[in-house]
Formats: structure tokens, sequence, C-alpha cells
């Protein structure tokens, strides 16, 4: 049931991270709050398509 993720900066739209979600416990967008290496600081990461 689980779908590989990914995660994209929201300053600077760079996919940096990836994740497993499993859908049907989870059916909106994940956040989580993790280090963008090219923003150089701790940002925001949305799920991206």
């Amino acid at each position: 049931m689980s779908d590989i993720i990914h995660l994209q900066c929201t300053e600077c739209k760079r996919k940096n991270y990836t994740t497993t979600k499993n859908k049907k416990t989870n059916t909106g967008k994940m956040e989580f709050k993790k280090h963008c290496r090219s923003c150089g600081a701790h940002k925001v990461h949305r799920e991206a398509k």
C-alpha cells in the first residue's frame, strides 16, 4: 500500500528528499520542516508529484 513520494522545498522548488506514504491513512499532502542544501537553512518541504 505504501508509495514512494518526493519532498520539494517550498522556497527554491528543488526535490531534496524521498519518503514513503500510506495513501489509505494519509490522504492529504505531507509536509515536513527539513534542511534544504541549496537554501542552506531549514525550510518547509511538501509532497510533490
